[in-house]
């Protein structure tokens, strides 16, 4: 039997919502895929980004309060968060612009 997202320290019913309209229906399917690759799913799926959103969802998967995050790990986890962002989610760019992304001949910096 299969435990539900939000039987995961942190995250509730909507967090679950999102969850599910990415294909992750159970808290083992998202201990399976890990904290990036669930945020990124979750990204490519329709969620807006939201840091907070992501170190919660990283601090409950480590079964902490999701306040435990703070000083270089908050940093570090920054840094990732911004990482899966640019990676997964295309906010201002036209969907030309996001084909020639996904086949790698874009300069992701701008």
């Amino acid at each position: 039997m299969s435990d539900p997202v939000s039987s995961i320290r942190n995250l509730g019913p909507a967090f679950e919502a999102s969850c599910a309209r990415a294909g992750i229906h159970s808290a083992q399917e998202l201990y399976a895929l890990g904290a990036d690759a669930a945020y990124a799913r979750l990204l490519e799926t329709g969620t807006q980004p939201h840091f907070i959103g992501y170190y919660v969802l990283v601090m409950g998967l480590q079964g902490r309060p999701w306040n435990d995050c703070k000083g270089k790990e908050k940093d570090a986890l920054r840094v990732r968060f911004d990482a899966i962002k640019a990676a997964s989610h295309d906010k201002g760019r036209s969907d030309f612009e996001a084909a020639l992304d996904k086949i790698g001949v874009i300069d992701r910096k701008r």
